[in-house]
């Protein structure tokens, strides 16, 4: 679930390129009837009340925001179906293999990341992709693929990201496709995928169970998630002052409790927790992962709560946080490595014995002794692999 260190290196891109992007882009622009988004580049602070979908801005993205392999790149803010099922804006970035598409357009990969925070400033599209970022989009670009990425809803959007709400992480996951297409759709194939690792992961599935359902007009073809966190409401819910964890999961746990809080207002989940707790919550709305690490350093989980969590908490997470189990309509690929100290194994075991238990066309793939993060840089080949094999479906 965690993101990484942001890397200050820059990939070159010639100033020849830059200017094609940009008149790609104002021709895009104008021909859809959008002159001056270039303007939106500053965050929007209202939802904007528009059909899901709906593109607003755009504008290009600088040179050292570029993964390797891609000739474009831009930030766009679009409409999607956030929180209770209202709209909502959100933003996220949009990046091409090149100037010309081949017949019929790139085929496009929705990309969904790991955990960065909760705050505006943690949204990827606001910061130099990772040095995870820029292996994988890189990856996906030099075979081809257009590449998508949300920042999730409340993330540089209005409102607070609620962290682990899988329907919403979905929609805009879906949503960002269909700016992408109302954009441009001669530059853009029908056909889609999602792909993404941890928090990530755990949106692509949702995604993945989704997709058809949300957006029958698009052509979903599967799902691609790394290391997913799931199972984790039965543990969570029994939570109580005394417990301690592993001091490294104390900050997530501090998202959790802030999402649980976005995505159910109604719960009144002040009521579960300690002063302490009420702060630090509080803090994780707005701080992204360095800062919420160094907040919550030495901390127990069990300090931040004043009372345990129960089976109304468990009630309101789950609906919102459980990954679906049946439902999935195109092939689904999890990756998972043994060694994983972010999302164990045995979670995620448990969510695949799931998927087959109720006949879901699922691909599992393990690794011994990868980190969590790394886990996703070795199952890239037999992801992209997949992915290609999707076309023929």
């Amino acid at each position: 679930m965690p993101g990484y260190a942001r890397s200050g290196s820059t990939t070159p891109h010639t100033r020849p390129c830059r200017m094609a992007m940009a008149a790609l882009l104002a021709l895009l622009m104008v021909a859809c009837g959008l002159p001056g988004m270039a303007a939106a580049a500053e965050r929007p602070k209202v939802a904007v009340e528009a059909p899901a979908g709906t593109l607003t801005g755009v504008a290009p993205l600088a040179s050292d925001q570029w993964p390797a392999g891609a000739v474009i790149g831009a930030r766009v803010t679009y409409t999607s179906t956030g929180v209770g099922g209202m709209p909502t804006t959100v933003t996220g970035r949009v990046f091409a293999p090149g100037l010309t598409p081949p017949a019929g357009g790139w085929p496009v990969l929705s990309y969904t990341h790991g955990t960065t925070g909760l705050g505006d400033s943690c949204a990827p599209s606001g910061n130099p992709p990772t040095l995870q970022e820029r292996t994988v989009l890189g990856a996906y670009l030099r075979q081809g693929f257009a590449v998508v990425a949300t920042d999730y809803a409340g993330l540089g959007g209005p409102g607070v990201h609620p962290y682990l709400d899988g329907p919403v992480a979905a929609y805009g996951a879906i949503d960002i496709v269909r700016a992408m297409h109302r954009l441009a759709p001669g530059l853009f194939a029908k056909w889609w995928a999602v792909a993404g690792l941890s928090q990530g992961g755990h949106a692509a599935l949702f995604t993945g169970a989704l997709a058809t359902k949300y957006a029958p007009e698009l052509d979903f073809r599967g799902t691609v998630s790394v290391a997913p966190p799931s199972n984790l409401t039965p543990i969570v819910s029994r939570l109580t002052p005394d417990t301690t964890i592993l001091p490294n999961l104390t900050m997530l746990f501090s998202y959790i409790l802030a999402g649980v809080q976005v995505a159910h207002p109604d719960l009144d989940l002040g009521s579960y927790l300690s002063p302490l707790g009420t702060s630090v919550v509080s803090d994780a709305q707005r701080l992204c992962n360095a800062d919420q690490a160094a907040r919550t350093k030495g901390m127990t989980v069990g300090q931040f709560l004043g009372r345990p969590l129960d089976d109304r908490f468990a009630q309101a997470m789950g609906s919102t946080f459980d990954v679906p189990t049946a439902g999935y309509d195109h092939p689904v690929f999890i990756a998972q490595s043994d060694a994983d100290q972010v999302v164990p194994s045995f979670l995620t075991n448990q969510l695949v014995s799931a998927l087959k238990a109720s006949a879901q066309p699922v691909t599992y793939r393990t690794y011994t002794g990868l980190s969590h993060v790394d886990t996703e840089t070795a199952s890239l080949n037999e992801a992209i692999s997949f992915l290609r094999s999707l076309t023929s479906t």
